[in-house]
């Protein structure tokens, strides 16, 4: 592969002339705010490591301050999805100005899909090192979590921009919500997201942009945080299994987890279900659920599933679902409740 002519853009107004060219303002609806300031821009493309001649995807690019950093450094291609149609004028303006380095997708990053986006000779083995393929965004605010979310089901699938391998991102979140992802065993910020993300990447909090660094000023701070994917999760089952027993033992936060657990089976067998699958994990029912560490939230997730196999329908089970829907766990209640001591005593 070699290395193309690097790219010297052009004089081109500042981000803050073009906001005020084209009449564009941030909407609250949107969560957006625009990050002027060149020095902070420029420090969170370093964040994302080597990018010359490689691909890089930046997701909600807004006016282009970012964008115009990335291509200083050089890469190959670079494609921006962004679904405000506001942008398109000065986006367009900085594709023309690329010399053909960069492409505009207009739309959803929820539902693109990134499978076809990169060339296959950019690919590398899972357990190799990360391909030069770098996923970089200013995110809204609102769709932050629920995208990472969505990207760490792609990660454990390994499709979309993982198809390539172990791509990297390096994305901002509101302060709190960085401090979550990195949040340590008994931390305050301990949750859901961090045992999610952490199972699946190795997650550093590179550093916080102050508010005022915004237009406008959000009423937080800004945390710009790096992911790496790693070679093997530590719990290395399906995401639907992991994000349910994580999400129903997370939802009694400060009380022991054993309360969570409950929520996993119908009420006429949860008490006993409950047991069998912490006994079998060899966890302390009386620990808070922030206080459980990965190694313990793996062996849960397997008891879970060991107690699945025996009966396909729980993984269905939803303690939040309709009284109609509940119904139709009647039977099974009954079924497993018939099951004698030497069938359950079998998974342990």
């Amino acid at each position: 592969m070699g290395v193309e002519v690097a790219v010297r853009l052009p004089p081109l107004p500042s981000i803050r002339d073009i906001i005020s060219l084209y009449k564009i303002n941030a909407l609250r609806k949107l969560s957006q705010n625009f990050l002027l300031d060149t020095r902070i821009i420029d420090r969170i493309v370093k964040t994302a490591g080597r990018i010359e001649d490689g691909y890089v995807c930046e997701v909600g690019p807004g006016p282009g301050g970012i964008t115009r950093s990335i291509l200083k450094r050089n890469p190959r291609r670079v494609i921006v999805i962004e679904k405000d149609k506001r942008f398109l004028p000065s986006l367009e303006l900085l594709a023309d100005a690329s010399q053909g380095h960069m492409d505009i997708i207009l739309g959803d990053v929820m539902s693109y899909k990134m499978d076809k986006v990169f060339p296959d000779d950019y690919c590398k083995p899972w357990d190799g090192p990360p391909p030069n393929i770098h996923l970089i965004g200013n995110l809204p605010f609102n769709v932050s979590t629920p995208l990472i979310i969505k990207w760490m089901k792609s990660i454990s699938e390994k499709n979309s921009a993982w198809t390539y391998g172990r791509t990297k991102m390096t994305l901002t979140f509101q302060k709190e919500v960085a401090e979550r992802l990195v949040a340590p065993i008994s931390s305050d910020q301990r949750c859901r997201l961090s045992v999610m993300c952490q199972n699946w990447c190795k997650i550093t909090h590179k550093f916080t942009i102050p508010g005022t660094a915004f237009l406008p000023k959000p009423e937080v701070d800004v945390g710009v945080v790096h992911f790496e994917p790693l070679v093997q999760p530590i719990i290395n089952l399906p995401f639907e299994i992991v994000e349910k027993v994580v999400r129903c033992i997370f939802s009694f936060r400060q009380k022991y987890c054993v309360r969570g657990i409950e929520t996993l089976f119908p009420k006429k067998i949860r008490v006993s279900f409950a047991k069998e699958m912490y006994e079998i994990a060899e966890v302390n029912p009386q620990t808070q659920p922030f206080r459980l560490n990965l190694e313990e939230f793996r062996r849960l997730c397997e008891a879970y599933k060991l107690i699945c196999d025996r009966d396909p329908r729980l993984l269905k089970y939803n303690h939040r679902a309709s009284k109609m829907e509940l119904e139709e766990f009647e039977d099974l209640n009954n079924d497993l409740l018939s099951c004698n001591n030497e069938e359950l005593g079998v998974l342990k």
